[in-house]
């Protein structure tokens, strides 16, 4: 079964333009969702940032991007970026997370989310963070 590692960097407020950008430069689709979009608005201001967004290019070029909430804490260059981990089974997510989780301080369980069968954030025994989940398709409203 595929796995997919992409990388997902991290802004607050400039995901979109930044998303935007690297389209110009590799080409392909973007996907963007914003926190509106997905009905998890913490602050009316953030509405319109992005929750989850990716380009895909025919090139082989693939890279996500979200805006970092208002209510935690974010700084230019710091934590930019997570490595995203994809698989299409909850099966295969799951004994990745268990080997990954060995020694990592966990920052979202690993559970169903509202955007995917299985969602999970953890920061491994070497400071890299990681989201973890089952790839769905996204039914916009």
């Amino acid at each position: 079964m595929p796995v997919t590692t992409v990388t997902h960097l991290n802004f607050r407020g400039e995901a979109r333009a930044a998303l935007t950008f690297y389209q110009s430069v590799f080409g392909g689709d973007a996907a963007l969702v914003t926190y509106g979009d997905a009905g998890n608005v913490q602050d009316p201001s953030g509405a319109d940032q992005l929750m989850w967004g990716q380009v895909t290019a025919d090139n082989g070029f693939r890279v996500m991007a979200y805006d970092v909430p208002a209510h935690l804490p974010w700084h230019q260059g710091e934590n930019a970026f997570f490595v995203s981990l994809r698989g299409e089974t909850a099966e295969e997510v799951t004994a990745y997370w268990e080997k990954l989780s060995e020694g990592a301080s966990i920052e979202q369980p690993l559970a169903p989310a509202q955007w995917a069968p299985l969602y999970g954030m953890l920061t491994d025994r070497f400071g890299v963070t990681w989201v973890v989940d089952v790839v769905s398709e996204y039914a916009a409203s």
